[in-house]
């Protein structure tokens, strides 16, 4: 007998559309989203100084961290707030009483975490744009023998490392997802998700010193470990975009492939782990 795969994926899309619309909602996600717009249209008070396209790199390198970094806080901290919400308030027994597997709202949690974070990114990158169009308008009028090939930003490009950037924040979410399905506390989540994050993002300064000088042993545990976790530094391009060298679209492909085949697996691992799971 074969099961319709259909009102599976229903149910989750359902799941999914809920948690998206109530993230939506949440403080937490007007803050960090206005803290962020007003950071990234902060870079225009710099208009004052005159730095050549030497600013537009300073521009996006300030985007692309802004970006970086409220997006990471705002998946850590709204993946667990949005499944720890429905553990405290009882609503997921009534969830669950229904034909709504907890394999599906594992996913359904993932997938409403996934677009919260997508608007973020798709917000900021557009506003990230903007920015850098309008200021290079500006300093192609004011310093124009600085600009003789034409614009240096490649907004491609830019559209291009903003969508690298959801793609870090994808994985950072399922990762949360995982310790949030059998975790106890949303405060051990948060400080779990936070810990994974700077073990992402220092992984390749471990990886450069361990195999520089250390032991067999250790350059193994090292390798266990960027298995385990991604390097996020693979997932910045803001470098080659500020330094006019466009963007390298095969790699885009490539940590897109990785990431979904990542977050199937790791949400796989959530849903076992949320099905063992008492209340």
């Amino acid at each position: 007998m074969t099961i319709d795969p259909l009102p599976c994926v229903s149910r989750v899309c359902v799941v999914a559309r809920n948690t998206a619309r109530e993230a939506l909602r949440q403080r937490l996600f007007q803050f960090i989203g206005l803290l962020g717009i007003l950071l990234i249209c902060g870079i225009q008070g710099l208009r004052g100084l005159n730095f050549g396209t030497s600013e537009l790199k300073f521009i996006a390198d300030f985007g692309f961290g802004a970006i970086a970094f409220f997006g990471s806080m705002l998946a850590i901290v709204a993946t667990s707030q949005l499944f720890f919400s429905e553990i405290e308030h009882r609503t997921v027994l009534t969830l669950l009483a229904r034909p709504i597997h907890r394999a599906e709202f594992v996913a359904g949690k993932f997938l409403g975490s996934l677009a919260l974070s997508a608007c973020f990114c798709a917000l900021l990158t557009g506003l990230l744009m903007a920015v850098l169009w309008f200021r290079e308008t500006a300093l192609m009028r004011t310093t124009a023998d600085a600009f003789d090939h034409g614009r240096a930003v490649d907004y491609v490009a830019v559209l291009g490392a903003g969508f690298a950037q959801w793609l870090k924040l994808a994985i950072l979410t399922a990762l949360t997802s995982f310790v949030a399905s059998y975790a106890r506390t949303q405060l051990f989540t948060t400080a779990a998700g936070f810990a994974i994050l700077a073990v992402c993002h220092l992984q390749f300064m471990v990886q450069a010193s361990a195999h520089s000088a250390a032991p067999v042993y250790l350059r193994s545990a090292v390798t266990a470990l960027s298995v385990l976790f991604p390097n996020f530094q693979l997932f910045d391009f803001s470098e080659s975009i500020a330094a006019g060298d466009g963007i390298a679209w095969f790699a885009i492909g490539r940590l897109t492939i990785f990431t979904a085949g990542y977050a199937i697996f790791t949400c796989s691992l959530a849903g076992i782990a949320f099905r063992r799971r008492e209340f």
